[in-house]
């Protein structure tokens, strides 16, 4: 150990990664499935990383052949456990299917097949040149399936006015980290190999420091909202909740807040904010962004027909747009015409 600062970096995730994997598959206290893959997650990543940190402290003619194996093969299981872990997670699974058990256990037989009839001692070239790149590649493919199955809550980081869960966005966390530690170890295999330790020890205690952060950090291990996609409304309830929605804005005026939640709305309406944006989306064909803004150009639109001393901008101050550039921005996308022009039309008509 020539550096015994950069070995405690690279090891030091290293080793809390791996107690931590032992406690979520042996000791927690909730018992759930999700639970299950976060800890294989965790121990496929240790065992991958102890591998690194054991090759690049451990003089060559000094190392055990079959340890470096060990590390590569779990190396080709990360993927699968984020895939599962994420997957669990979003549709809140109970029980481990029938499906998941074979298609793991078809990767465990195939890395223990190329292990044992190919091992790392009789032809490491096979293994470094060759096959190393298989697994990366096996790996990249399960980290983009799992962008696609949480797809629905990464939209959420986009749309305004939504609110992610703290689960949702340990979730994006986790698979933001992954895929961090993912492009660490292909630099690390063209240029400084030990990138990929360190980066998930940073990784490690930045997600430790993010849920010691949480308030409520104990809903990050318990089942997130079902998606609402999965239960329809019926036609009855629509028409009663369409009916209320439109009530609740004209009595409520929510669309001239600035700052108006989705919550705030549901609540009105007592139920949930994932029911009033399946609502708005399924239903009604519209994101709440648009729903609200429609409102907001409706006003606009009375404003500028009345052909008051208004200004523009006060007339889109006063149906509720937080500026100026959003209002003229938000009229043209909607009406086709900006508020001069339209209020130009208006007044010569």
């Amino acid at each position: 150990m020539n550096n015994s600062l950069l070995f405690f970096l690279c090891s030091i995730g290293v080793f809390n990664g791996f107690i931590a994997s032992i406690y979520f598959l042996f000791f927690s206290k909730q018992k759930r499935v999700q639970n299950f893959f976060f800890g294989l997650l965790l121990l496929f990543l240790s065992v991958r990383i102890g591998k690194s940190v054991y090759t690049i402290f451990t003089p060559r003619e000094e190392r055990n052949i079959w340890i470096i194996q060990i590390g590569l093969s779990a190396c080709f299981l990360i993927g699968i456990a984020v895939f599962y872990y994420i997957k669990s997670s979003v549709e809140n699974t109970k029980v481990i299917p029938r499906s998941w058990k074979i298609h793991i256990a078809i990767l465990l037989v195939f890395i223990a097949t190329v292990g044992l009839t190919n091992s790392y001692a009789s032809n490491p070239s096979f293994w470094n040149h060759y096959f190393v790149k298989f697994i990366y590649t096996v790996w990249g493919v399960y980290l983009a399936l799992s962008v696609y199955v949480l797809k629905d809550v990464l939209k959420k980081l986009f749309q305004k006015n939504v609110r992610c869960e703290t689960s949702e966005i340990w979730l994006i966390a986790i698979l933001s980290a992954n895929f961090l530690i993912f492009t660490a170890y292909i630099i690390g295999y063209f240029y400084l190999y030990f990138v990929g330790t360190i980066t998930f020890s940073v990784v490690f205690y930045a997600l430790l420091i993010f849920l010691l952060s949480k308030k409520n950090r104990d809903t990050i291990f318990q089942d997130i909202p079902e998606k609402y996609q999965a239960k329809k409304i019926e036609k009855s309830e629509e028409e009663e909740l369409i009916a209320a929605l439109k009530e609740a804005m004209k009595t409520h005026q929510f669309h001239k807040n600035t700052n108006i939640k989705l919550n705030d709305i549901a609540k009105v309406l007592h139920i949930s904010s994932h029911k009033l944006s399946q609502l708005l989306n399924d239903n009604l064909g519209k994101n709440f962004a648009l729903f609200i803004n429609e409102y907001r150009v409706e006003d606009a639109k009375k404003l500028l027909r009345e052909n008051n001393q208004f200004t523009l901008e006060s007339i889109g101050f006063e149906a509720g747009f937080s500026s100026k550039s959003t209002f003229y921005a938000t009229f043209k996308k909607l009406i086709g015409k900006t508020p001069a022009e339209y209020k130009k039309q208006s007044s010569e008509s």
